[in-house]
């Protein structure tokens, strides 16, 4: 299957993108990035006695929307700017010159816009002034590395991923079912955005070198590989020092401690110092901790 677009002198497609490929540059190792905040969020909405299931499916198509546009858009100036022609991380589509700039933006605008009409409907119904917090999202979508200063380049990313995919991202689902936050919405929010920003801080440990020499200024490259490691390590852990916090909820939220095991399995190529392609797991499970957690959390709230 064939996207349309195309590259110029020397920046000919190789070779011609596949479906799978094409699902592969979407970075489906992220998606918990959108789905446990939306979990979360709804646990805290269910806490306050006001779950709604049809809202929470259209947050988590906001969410989904948001993470595959901001990743494809990520791929997409990456590429043009050549900070991608040398990684050792996963396939990207222009980087790769497996499809051509225009088609990876195309893709971006769309999943973008997807995101977006799902999350005018939930605004409208709910409360519309969140209109204009989903338009600010969007910017921070295109902005984390689009533009003639994209903040992802000069070390914001992490902080942008822990407001958007961590404190917007849960209270705004706990809000649009509630219409209103509560400590509980609070103390999630800023647990799965510490999740959310670990799985960026691992990928851009893995990237150190290469976006050293291509000027990508990421916070990583900022702090260096072994003060890296060790923000990596101390967002991990915070999520289960605040599950502690959420026990004086119900204890049953201790149920958040099973996905301890998958944070140390992701902890451990980290704190042992790997590097490279060696590092590519690690973002998978730190996704799936936070999956995990989210759900395990999520239910004692529901059923508090």
């Amino acid at each position: 299957m064939r996207f349309g677009g195309a590259f110029t002198g020397h920046d000919r497609l190789s070779r011609v993108a596949s479906i799978a490929q094409w699902v592969e540059g979407a970075r489906p190792r992220t998606l918990p990035n959108a789905i446990a905040p939306v979990i979360a969020g709804t646990g805290a909405a269910a806490w306050l006695g006001a779950a709604s299931w049809w809202k929470a499916l259209l947050a988590m198509l906001v969410a989904v929307g948001m993470i595959v546009g901001v990743n494809y858009a990520n791929d997409y100036s990456d590429g043009i700017r050549g900070t991608d022609d040398v990684r050792s991380g996963p396939l990207r589509l222009v980087g790769s010159r497996l499809a051509a700039p225009r088609s990876v933006l195309v893709a971006a605008v769309l999943a973008l816009a997807v995101g977006a009409v799902a999350g005018v409907v939930l605004a409208w119904v709910s409360a519309p002034w969140l209109i204009a917090v989903g338009a600010v999202c969007i910017a921070g979508a295109w902005l984390y590395t689009g533009g003639s200063r994209p903040y992802g380049y000069l070390g914001f990313g992490e902080i942008a991923v822990f407001v958007f995919f961590g404190l917007v991202a849960v209270l705004g689902t706990q809000y649009t079912q509630a219409l209103r936050v509560d400590g509980v919405g609070v103390t999630l929010a800023v647990a799965t955005g510490c999740l959310s920003s670990a799985v960026l801080v691992a990928n851009n440990l893995r990237d150190i070198p290469t976006d050293a020499q291509t000027g990508k200024i990421t916070l990583a490259v900022r702090l260096g590989d072994a003060r890296t490691r060790l923000l990596f390590q101390a967002l991990i852990v915070l999520p289960f020092a605040l599950t502690l916090v959420l026990m004086f909820a119900t204890p049953w939220c201790a149920a958040g401690l099973v996905a301890a095991p998958l944070a140390v399995r992701a902890a451990t190529p980290v704190r042992r110092g790997s590097g490279g392609r060696e590092l590519i797991p690690v973002l998978r499970d730190t996704g799936l901790t936070m999956l995990v957690w989210a759900v395990a959390v999520a239910i004692p709230l529901a059923l508090a």
